[in-house]
């Protein structure tokens, strides 16, 4: 059972990061063949830096019309640097039996690479290990947003770094609150307001779910204090310690999610078997469903919500602090045993310069790691991109938290959704405590 968990949580996290992080990746979730799936290029001629992700690009010389943003911040460096970067890449195509989690933590333990992106259980489970390289000296690192360190700070050592910060909130079809003469929900008792007030007039489902992200609603109402009432070091302490019940934080948000499923506004059927956007996508762009959760870029491109035939606005979670945007971010780590430290450590440097981020930023439109670039955000965007400017918000993931939050929430949730009861849950993250506290 304990290894099923675990196993489930790294696959959970895979598909729901990794998976929307990064352009022309493949999917995250699947299964991994060492000879098939890895696919490493060759240059002999100058030196050389590995890079590990789920990025298809073989040939890094190669001409491509479509690169990602990340794709053109490696070529920042090695044209600074005159180095050349190696894509050793994961795939899932196949589905067979480990996930990319799986495969970067095997590849670091062994170091078989230089860079590394990974997601933040990975992150977490590495920098305990003491597998990851303190990039706190990086000149990078002094230019991170404090939600960034949060999230990638372990034992005081700066562990990963990421190129984006990836940013939940509600997707609201605005023009169906203002026919129902609603205003955008504030706190829970709000949003079950909301709802029921859609119920009446006729919506089915005022709540479109998948079995991936209804988390979000939780981790908002757990630690909207915890991260933005001024203790956020004592309480996370106490989390650590034992002395204070990770359960005891859950169970209002628990009982919100619950609160939903009793009097219908979530379909918990589809909602258990849905993928992300996929299954709710449909209704909410015909105008069918009148809220959806998903993460920022998902209203920047026309294949998600970027381009609906009605107002859309994107805002926080409701929480005892009002809209509460959820954050969560993979990053880039460098193995402590890196053939090519020296050069790794210079081209993260060049990667994560505010020069580069800028270019990833405009060009996928998403929140910057560094405090110094900024992006227009899309007028949709603005409610959520408000919050996190106001430094209100909550992480999905920290590095510094002993039990992972993402993918063990998110798992506890499908629990619920499947008929587990309130208290049921609750002892699951007791167990998870304390499990965590004797690793």
């Amino acid at each position: 059972m304990k290894r099923s968990w675990k196993q489930s949580v790294k696959r959970q996290t895979a598909v729901c990061l990794l998976g929307m992080a990064v352009l022309g990746m493949a999917a995250c979730g699947g299964k991994e063949n060492m000879d098939n799936n890895l696919i490493t290029s060759e240059k002999e001629d100058k030196r050389v830096v590995r890079l590990f992700s789920p990025m298809e690009k073989t040939d890094p010389d190669a001409e491509n019309i479509a690169r990602s943003a990340s794709d053109k911040t490696v070529i920042m460096a090695e044209e600074e640097l005159d180095i050349s970067v190696e894509y050793v890449t994961y795939t899932a195509e196949d589905y067979q039996e480990k996930t990319y989690d799986d495969v970067a933590i095997d590849r670091v333990r062994n170091n078989m690479d230089d860079l590394y992106l990974l997601n933040p259980d990975a992150i977490q489970k590495l920098a305990e290990e003491e597998k990851l390289m303190d990039l706190s000296g990086l000149d990078s690192a002094k230019n991170l947003r404090e939600v960034v360190k949060a999230a990638n700070v372990v034992d005081g050592k700066l562990v990963a770094i990421p190129q984006e910060v990836a940013a939940y909130g509600l997707f609201v079809n605005k023009e169906m609150f203002d026919d129902c003469e609603l205003e955008l929900p504030e706190t829970p008792e709000d949003f079950l307001e909301c709802c029921r007030v859609f119920k009446e007039k006729g919506i089915d489902t005022p709540v479109g779910a998948n079995r991936w992200w209804l988390e979000t609603f939780v981790l908002a109402q757990a630690y909207a204090d915890l991260y933005n009432g001024g203790n956020t070091e004592k309480e996370i302490a106490a989390l650590n310690s034992g002395e204070s019940k990770y359960s005891d934080y859950m169970r209002p948000g628990f009982e919100f999610l619950q609160e939903l499923i009793d009097r219908g506004y979530i379909d918990v059927e589809k909602a258990i078997v849905s993928e992300a956007i996929e299954a709710e996508g449909p209704d909410f762009l015909a105008q069918k469903t009148p809220i959806v959760m998903a993460y920022w870029g998902a209203a920047n491109t026309d294949t998600a919500y970027g381009n609906p035939d009605f107002e859309l606005q994107v805002i926080g979670f409701p929480s005892s602090r009002g809209q509460m945007p959820v954050i969560s971010m993979t990053g880039i780590g460098i193995g402590v045993g890196s053939e090519h430290a020296e050069d790794a450590m210079r081209t993260l440097e060049v990667m994560t310069s505010d020069e580069a981020l800028q270019v990833y930023a405009e060009t996928n439109k998403v929140i910057s790691p560094s405090k110094n670039v900024e992006v227009d955000c899309i007028s949709a965007l603005k409610p959520l991109n408000d919050r996190i400017e106001e430094n209100v918000f909550v992480l999905g993931s920290n590095a510094g938290m002993k039990l992972e939050q993402w993918g063990n929430t998110c798992l506890i949730v499908r629990k619920l959704l499947e008929g587990a009861t309130v208290d049921e849950c609750m002892e699951e993250f007791d167990r998870l405590q304390e499990e965590a506290s004797s690793d």
